[in-house]
């Protein structure tokens, strides 16, 4: 695309005191709409440049002043204290002792208290509270009986004084500012404040065009310790726990008929995190919790459009509640949201929200120090680097499903001395805005697979775990979401119920995979025998199910997991060391694994039978096998991690266990490069996702097309 063709789709921080250059880069890299970010404002030369304008607002926090007058409506939390050992009659706990001081204060209210709980950790049992006392002005609990050598905590109510994003934003780019508090809109009182507030502010801004909640109400949790050597005591991108209060939890019980508990919450002090298969008060909570946050929150998103403004969505920070994924999303009447992305999986989670626009807010953040504490926009940094890896992320997923805008977010200023970051955002907006245009005119042809990814969570959780890839890389699902979100085939996120229920007949690939007693391998829910009765008759008559580290694992049964007489290999268990294992020979598929691809080592496993082909080895056990059942496949990996290489590996697997020739059009016979063939246009695009110029070649209708040296991480177009 040249610089003098029709811009649009992308959102540009803008900055005031930087007029020229927010102008100017609006012109560079097409810009549409310039928005505010967290700690800058927009100027009337940039409000009246004739741009469309996006003002960020953060619904929750900037109300110090009235959040003074009402500290009883600050938002709240449960907090536990590290357990003590009893060597006398007696303990006490100074509540705070572990907690970080500018972030909580007490709530010793009554209406708190009465859901504080102490419990002695050597038995599980709960102790009355007749035997324990607070002392106010010290804020300590005295637990007495205590029973020497058993250890105790103290589970209690804390007040957030500190909204976390300012927290953040504080620490990362040395704030000198008043500490922002969140304010809970679940009452009623609050409720009135910032529909008053909103009134106004949509009054005093009528250059906005868009209204950018950020996001709703609750922040995912993020809990401080008082120690430096472990400040990030608990962290959960999709937990409930910041949404609690006496309140919240009183309607709760009048609604459902049942109280919650400290301890519901506190979980032995593991929490519920969201890696955790929920359980029932757990999922009665959120979907109570949901409820709120789109009942109230569609009265902001109604207040908004009557000033004829729309009003979008972020979906990150204070996001908690809002679940794009839910039956109750559409009721919003968002027009829009948009998505923080490090990867190919959240740009998936970003297009399949049930919204009119689906914007993208690409990395690096116009920031001195990007999120992992390393330097960005600063000494040591190279944000044109880091620009090109998130996008050789982001490219191959952008390919698959549509999105209508990107944009950055962050001090503009900062650029200045970065030309070259500059000229590479100008080159991919253009690009962007190519791969967007070849959506809108029909999607991009697909291989006739339908794949479901079975968890606790289901469809809830669709392209997501627990955070963003770098603080879940440890977990094999989300390196398969990352390999899934650029693969051509349909993608599902289903739950067991949806399997009981047998909504399953429309996929030829099932896959299962974590470590046990996780959300994502299925914990107790192995334990039903109709999900292992529904999916052998499913594999029986045809589907593959590839099952990663433990999947389908539980205790209590003959093997530990569930399909192993599916998968043909079973869980290395003390159990089993004194039973023999079957010796095996290397089987070769042809045309299955690519070279350079590889299975890491994660779960020890044996075959069960001797029936199974294994295809691959570590230091003598299996990890990549293929067993024959019925007319079906069981496959397992021993564990997944994504690469270029890694990717086709899994996309080979799924075409192999499809029941499908390898050789399939529109797919490269390079694996480090990947293409998509959207028939409306007749254009093949491919992509070049290392640092070495690749050649590779592509069978079409049209027979085969070559493409030479394209350059690292490049993207290719060809009309055929």
């Amino acid at each position: 695309m040249s610089s003098n063709e029709k811009r649009d789709g992308f959102t540009l921080p803008g900055e005031a005191g930087y007029e020229n250059l927010t102008l100017e880069l609006a012109k560079r890299w097409g810009a549409d709409v310039i928005r505010d970010s967290d700690g800058t404002v927009l100027s009337d030369e940039i409000l009246n440049s004739g741009y469309g304008i996006y003002s960020t607002i953060c619904i929750i926090r900037d109300h110090n002043e009235w959040a003074r007058k009402n500290p009883d409506k600050l938002q709240q939390t449960f907090l536990m204290t590290q357990p003590k050992i009893a060597d006398d009659g007696y303990l006490t706990f100074h509540l705070m002792d572990d907690f970080f001081e500018e972030q909580f204060a007490i709530n010793d209210s009554p209406a708190s208290m009465k859901y504080w709980q102490v419990f002695d950790r050597t038995t599980g049992k709960e102790v009355s509270s007749n035997f324990w006392t607070y002392e106010k002005e010290a804020g300590n609990v005295t637990v007495n009986n205590v029973i020497p050598w058993h250890h105790y905590t103290v589970s209690f109510l804390a007040y957030r004084v500190w909204e976390e994003i300012s927290m953040y934003n504080h620490i990362t780019n040395n704030w000198d500012k008043e500490h922002l508090m969140p304010v809970d809109p679940i009452y009623p009182e609050t409720q009135e404040y910032l529909l008053s507030w909103l009134r106004s502010w949509c009054e005093t801004h009528p250059a906005t065009t868009v209204v950018r909640f950020t996001s709703m109400f609750y922040n995912f949790v993020w809990i401080w310790g008082s120690s430096k050597r472990n400040r990030n005591l608990f962290t959960d991108w999709a937990s409930y726990d910041f949404t609690v209060s006496p309140r919240m939890l009183d309607i709760f019980a009048d609604k459902y008929g049942y109280k919650l508990t400290a301890e519901d919450f506190i979980n032995k002090g593991n929490l519920h995190v969201t890696h955790m298969p929920p359980v029932k008060t757990q999922r009665d909570y959120m979907d109570f919790v949901n409820s709120f946050v789109v009942s109230y929150g569609r009265q902001l998103v109604d207040l908004v459009h009557s000033y004829g403004k729309k009003a979008y969505v972020f979906y990150d920070d204070s996001w908690v509640g809002v679940e794009p994924y839910s039956r109750r999303f559409k009721d919003f009447d968002f027009d829009g949201l948009i998505k923080c992305v490090f990867s190919g999986y959240e740009v998936r989670l970003c297009a399949g929200a049930d919204v009119q626009t689906h914007e993208l807010r690409l990395h690096p953040y116009l920031f001195p120090v990007g999120l992992g504490g390393l330097p960005t926009f600063a000494a040591g940094g190279n944000p044109t680097r880091d620009a090109k890896e998130y996008w050789n992320h982001t490219r191959r997923a952008l390919l698959r499903a549509k999105i209508d805008r990107i944009g950055l977010g962050g001090y503009l200023h900062l650029v200045e001395k970065y030309p070259d970051f500059v000229e590479y955002i100008e080159k991919i907006s253009d690009e962007f805005r190519t791969i967007r245009d070849l959506h809108t005119n029909g999607g991009p042809a697909v291989l006739p697979i339908n794949v479901a990814v079975l968890h606790s969570w289901g469809s809830l959780r669709s392209w997501s775990l627990s955070g963003h890839f770098h603080e879940t890389y440890m977990n094999d699902l989300i390196h398969i979401n990352e390999a899934l979100s650029g693969l051509p085939v349909n993608v599902d996120f289903i739950s067991f119920e949806d399997v009981k229920n047998n909504n399953i007949s429309k996929y030829q690939v099932i896959i299962n995979a974590g470590a046990a007693s996780t959300a994502w391998s299925g914990g107790d829910s192995w334990k039903d025998p109709a999900i292992e009765e529904i999916l052998s008759k499913w594999v029986y008559d045809g589907g593959a199910f590839i099952g990663v580290n433990e999947p389908s694992a539980t205790e209590g049964f003959d093997t530990t997991f569930r399909m192993a007489h599916i998968l043909g290999v079973d869980k290395n268990i003390p159990a089993k060391v004194c039973h023999g294992k079957w010796s095996y020979d290397i089987t070769e598929i042809k045309g299955l694994i690519p070279e350079g691809s590889y299975v890491p080592k994660r779960c020890s496993v044996r075959l069960t039978n001797g029936k199974a082909q294994v295809l691959a080895d570590v230091d003598g056990e299996p990890v990549f096998t293929v067993n024959n059942f019925g007319k079906g496949k069981g496959i397992y990996l021993s564990t997944f991690e994504t690469t270029p290489v890694n990717n086709r590996l899994l996309l080979n697997t799924i075409i192999y266990g499809a029941g499908l020739p390898q050789d399939q059009s529109y797919i490269t016979d390079n694996a480090s490069t990947e293409c998509a063939f959207f028939p409306s246009d007749k254009k093949l695009i491919v992509i070049n996702n290392s640092d070495k110029a690749q050649s590779t070649s592509v069978i079409t209708d049209s027979g085969v097309i070559s493409f030479n040296e394209i350059p690292s991480y490049d993207t290719v177009i060809r009309e055929l």
